[in-house]
């Protein structure tokens, strides 16, 4: 941004002028501003006005953004770019990517602009996160908009998808809504995407509201006002989301009654085996057959076809996973995640009273964790989500260690681009399959068209962190949510470390220090052309169901892989 302001300004006949200006945002905007005062002044015939001094200088562009320049380069020898790695530049002008250069090229592109050199640091599409809880309004104390998203972005997360719970009220009207979005003014680092409860009542005022996406449990969610939802609901739903091209978040848990009335009494609370009794894959299992009965209706052709389901924190990758896959096959609009803690720990090593490991569905035994690993790169999973489900310490019991009386919820926002990297070594993962799972696949099921990869036109939502970086998560760390001790990753070594986080080409955040002003984007379908400067009638979706068939199959199918927005000018 430039300060412009002026000393001594010589005075025609008629007019003096008194002028000082500043606050303008950007180079751009600071210089029209002057010239169509200069015009302005022009036409009223002052042709003596001139400026004996005017000074102009780079200033922080309001606060938002820890780099004061306006148009900037990212140099680093691994960009992460949907067309691989590369060595090169990313040329930034305010929120958006102007271009992608190599390295040969950049040497003849940059004009003089400010050059960021990362050297050997990721440069790595921003994490959108499509699952994650902060609780505001009504319990801020839990987590909040303000702690929450200064941790996202010390994690690398440029947006992330809001449950509607455990706000409180929880978002299931559009009052509800109106009311998280008050909160959320002014207190947002990253961009986030409130979503709401799938509610039948309210669903055309909600989706007319400009939400998207809806959030449904089939098992009871633990807040009593948010009620579960089952298969006829669903389907009903679709049909409305099909007109929309918005998704439908599932948590996949039926509670079958010849395993809910366990006989606990003489089991020991305090350990972990005792809670993984009651939650069975079984119960997955029988929430997602029942859902297949309905997403077949999604397919090409069908009456609910449009609309888009997504399984939200898988933990069964038995006889769960195999349901998924087939209706894949079948063309259902079907996606799936989970989660880190799925990934990074097993039952076994869950010590007895250790409640900040309790979640729903729970963490599984070592066997599952590796037939988990197995279907993330074998394509099965399709994508990654932090489930950031806080609470305050009280609720957790890590005292009394009570794991069926304690809150359920894993608290590690700012932890999972550094998890899946150093839990994934071993399997091999990629930058590009990590960039494939935080950022591409979320930020199309979350209708960003302009975010999850780096290129050409999309916002400057980038992450630089260091693969080789390693740190230990202890008191001392810089960590931001709102209660660390309540976190099932504290006490662990982890590599990858997150140097820096641009948000709509603000630096938010820069090793342990945030922008002054928390200015990230609530979006919604009906300020979307604000962001982007075009109307996007249709908002959601571009996603491949099919990604991992043969091409023969899926042109025996007939499914169309890709299905493009819509829009207009």
């Amino acid at each position: 941004m430039f300060v412009f302001g002026k000393q001594d300004c010589a005075r025609s006949d008629r007019f003096s002028v008194e002028a000082s200006y500043s606050a303008f945002v950007g180079t751009y905007r600071a210089l029209m501003l002057y010239h169509a005062l200069a015009l302005n002044t022009q036409r009223r015939g002052f042709s003596e006005l001139k400026w004996t001094f005017l000074f102009a200088i780079e200033v922080s562009r309001s606060g938002c953004s820890l780099l004061p320049h306006y148009h900037y380069w990212i140099k680093s020898k691994r960009i992460v770019t949907p067309d691989g790695i590369i060595s090169g530049a990313v040329e930034v002008k305010g929120k958006f990517i102007t271009s992608v250069v190599t390295e040969n090229d950049w040497r003849g592109t940059s004009k003089g602009e400010q050059v960021i050199d990362y050297g050997e640091a990721v440069v790595m599409p921003g994490l959108v996160d499509v699952h994650a809880h902060l609780d505001d309004p009504g319990r801020a104390d839990w987590e909040g908009f303000p702690s929450g998203t200064k941790a996202a972005a010390a994690g690398g997360i440029t947006t992330l998808i809001d449950m509607p719970l455990n706000s409180f009220p929880s978002t299931t009207s559009t009052e509800s809504l109106e009311l998280k979005i008050k909160a959320a003014e002014k207190n947002i680092y990253v961009d986030v995407v409130p979503e709401n409860a799938f509610n039948s009542s309210a669903l055309e005022a909600l989706l007319e509201a400009g939400v998207l996406g809806l959030k449904s449990f089939m098992c009871p969610s633990g807040i009593n006002d948010f009620p579960m939802t089952n298969a006829n609901h669903i389907k009903e739903g679709l049909l409305v989301l099909a007109k929309y091209r918005r998704p439908l978040l599932v948590h996949a848990e039926i509670q079958l009654d010849s395993e809910s009335h366990l006989d606990l009494n003489t089991e020991d609370a305090r350990s972990y085996s005792t809670y993984l009794k009651t939650r069975p894959p079984a119960w997955e299992e029988a929430a997602i057959r029942e859902l297949l009965t309905v997403t077949k209706d999604t397919r090409i052709g069908g009456s609910a076809e449009g609309a888009h389901l997504h399984i939200v924190h898988l933990s069964d990758a038995s006889s769960s996973l195999d349901l998924i896959k087939e209706a894949k096959v079948n063309g259902d609009s079907l996606s799936v995640e989970t989660c880190p803690h799925y990934l990074a720990f097993t039952a076994e090593e869950i010590e007895d009273g250790d409640t900040r490991f309790k979640c729903a569905p729970p963490i599984r035994d070592a066997s599952n964790r590796e037939k988990l690993w197995d279907a993330l790169m074998g394509g099965h999973i399709d994508m990654l989500s932090s489930d950031h489900s806080p609470t305050v310490p009280e609720l957790k019991l890590l005292s009394d260690g009570n794991f069926l009386r304690a809150w359920g919820g894993i608290s590690g926002l700012q932890f999972v681009l550094p998890v899946t990297w150093s839990y994934g070594k071993k399997y091999g993962v990629t930058l590009e399959q990590l960039a494939l799972w935080w950022s591409e696949r979320p930020a199309k099921i979350a209708g960003q068209k302009l975010k999850g990869a780096i290129a050409s036109g999309n916002f400057a939502d980038i992450v630089i962190w260091d693969p080789s970086a390693e740190f230990d998560l202890t008191n001392e760390y810089p960590v931001y949510i709102k209660h660390p001790s309540i976190s099932a990753y504290m006490g662990r070594r982890l590599a990858g470390k997150v140097f820096a986080t641009f948000v709509g080409g603000n630096l938010v955040y820069k090793e342990g220090k945030h922008a002054a002003a928390a200015c990230g984007v609530q979006i919604l379908a009906k300020n979307m052309n604000k962001l982007t400067g075009l109307f996007i009638k249709r908002p959601l979706y571009i996603f491949r169901s099919m990604d991992y068939l043969s091409k023969d199959k899926a042109k025996e199918t007939k499914f169309h892989t890709a299905r493009r927005f819509v829009v207009r000018n």
